[in-house]
C-alpha cells in the first residue's frame, strides 16, 4: 500500500442503484427553478424527465448533445443558458452529454471566452465565477465523467480535443440508475464498456495510484471484463448493474489517481477521428499495457501484471495470452482498429507527439518515447 500523502476530489452527492433517477425531477427542482437540460440527440429518451420536471414547476430549457461537444457546440449552450438565467444544469445521456452539461455549468456564469479556460488551445484559465450547480443521469456505462471534474471539448480546427479543468465542476449530485443504460445497442455496449474497464486499469497502473484507487479497481476490473462478455452475448439487468457500477468506479479512480498512455494518445486521436472515444481505447489498451509491462519494472511491472491476470482469468486463458484474447475478442465483437477508424500513417508522429503533453501521460508508470508511442498506433491498427 502505497504510503505517501493523497486527496480525494469526489462529487457532492453520489445515489446509485436500480430506481434511483425516480426522484430525479425532485432533486433537480431542490436546486433550483430554470433548469437548463441537456440529453442525447434522441429527444424522446428525455421525454419522461422533462414531463417530471414540468410536474415540479420547473421552466425548463432543452438542449440536444447529438455528438461528442465540440467548441460551437459548448458555445452554443452557453448562449442558451445566459439567456434563459440558468439555475440548474442536468445531464440525462452518454458522456458526451453529460461533459457539454458540465461545460456549460462551469462557463454559463464565467466572463471570458470558452477557449480562455481550454488546457493547451487556450490559456487554461481558472474559471472567474462559481460554476451554477449541475445533476448527471448517466445512460451509458463508460466514461465515469458524472463523477469527473474535467469535461472534454473538440476543437476541429485544430484537429484536438482538450479539456475544461477546475474542481468546482464536480457535480452536485449523480443519479447512477442501471435502468437507464437497458438495451443500450451492441455497439455502443462494446466501445463504452471497454472505456470503463480501461478506466479501471490505466488508475491502478497509474504512477499516482492510491489505496481509495486500488480498492475500486482491483474489484471492478474483474466485475467489468466479466458483464461486458456477458452483455456482448445477451441483454441482462445484472450485467448492466455491473458496468454501471465499474463505470462509477472508473470516473472515481481517474479523479482521483490520473490515467495513462491510453487517454493520453486518445485525446489527440480523438481530434482527427471521427471515431467514439470508448472505440479508441478500447483498440489501444493491448498494445499499451504490452508497451508499459516491457519497460516497467518493480511495483510497477507487479500491477501490470495483476492487470493481466485479471484479463486472463476472464477470457480463462494464462498471462502470456492475456491481451491477444483480448484483441480477438473485441474485434470478433465488431470494434475496429485504428486504421478502419480513418487513422493514416502520416499522421501517426504528430499524435505521438501531440500525446507526450497530455495530462493523461503524466499518470502513465512510465515515460513512453514518440517511436514506442507510434509502434503503439501501429499495433492497434
Amino acid at each position: 500500500m502505497k504510503s505517501s500523502p493523497f486527496r480525494l476530489n469526489l462529487p457532492s452527492s453520489i445515489e446509485f442503484g436500480r430506481g434511483c433517477a425516480n426522484g430525479a425531477a425532485a432533486a433537480i427542482r431542490s436546486r433550483g427553478q430554470r433548469i437548463l437540460l441537456v440529453h442525447g440527440g434522441r429527444s424522446e429518451r428525455a421525454g419522461w424527465l422533462v414531463e417530471s420536471l414540468a410536474a415540479e414547476d420547473a421552466a425548463l430549457e432543452t438542449m440536444a448533445c447529438p455528438r461528442e461537444p465540440d467548441l460551437a457546440l459548448v458555445e452554443a449552450g452557453v448562449e442558451v443558458g445566459r439567456a434563459q438565467g440558468a439555475e440548474v444544469v442536468v445531464a440525462l445521456g452518454g458522456g458526451a452529454a453529460i461533459d457539454l452539461a458540465k461545460a456549460l455549468a462551469g462557463l454559463i456564469p464565467a466572463r471570458g471566452a470558452v477557449l480562455d479556460y481550454l488546457e493547451v488551445l487556450g490559456s487554461g484559465a481558472a474559471l472567474d465565477a462559481t460554476p451554477l450547480p449541475w445533476v448527471a443521469l448517466p445512460t451509458t456505462a463508460g466514461t465515469g465523467a458524472e463523477v469527473t471534474a474535467n469535461a472534454v471539448i473538440g476543437v476541429p480546427e485544430a484537429q484536438r480535443k482538450v479539456s475544461l479543468r477546475d474542481p468546482r465542476l464536480l457535480a452536485d449530485l449523480a443519479l447512477v440508475d442501471p435502468a437507464l443504460t437497458d438495451d443500450t445497442p451492441r455497439s455502443v455496449t462494446l466501445a463504452s464498456g471497454l472505456d470503463a474497464i480501461t478506466q479501471v486499469i490505466e488508475p491502478y497502473i497509474s504512477r499516482e495510484a492510491n489505496p481509495f484507487t486500488d480498492l475500486l479497481c482491483q474489484d471492478a476490473a474483474p466485475r467489468g471484463l466479466r458483464a461486458l462478455q456477458v452483455l456482448m452475448e445477451s441483454e441482462s439487468s445484472a450485467a448492466r448493474d455491473g458496468m454501471a457500477w465499474v463505470s462509477l468506479c472508473g470516473g472515481l479512480a481517474l479523479a482521483n489517481a490520473k490515467l495513462g498512455a491510453v487517454h493520453g494518445l486518445a485525446g489527440p486521436l480523438g481530434g482527427v477521428l471521427s471515431a467514439p472515444h470508448g472505440a479508441i481505447a478500447g483498440a489501444l489498451l493491448p498494445p499499451v499495457l504490452q508497451a508499459n509491462r516491457e519497460v516497467c519494472q518493480g511495483e510497477s511491472a507487479r500491477r501490470i501484471d495483476e492487470a493481466l491476470d485479471w484479463i486472463g482469468e476472464a477470457f480463462d486463458v494464462d498471462r502470456p495470452g492475456a491481451l491477444e484474447a483480448l484483441t480477438h475478442w473485441s474485434r470478433r465483437h465488431g470494434l475496429p482498429g485504428l486504421e478502419a477508424m480513418g487513422l493514416r500513417v502520416a499522421d501517426r508522429r504528430g499524435i505521438a507527439e501531440a500525446a507526450t503533453g497530455s495530462s493523461s501521460m503524466r499518470g502513465n508508470p512510465v515515460a513512453l518515447s514518440v517511436s514506442r508511442l507510434i509502434e503503439v498506433m501501429e499495433a492497434a491498427a
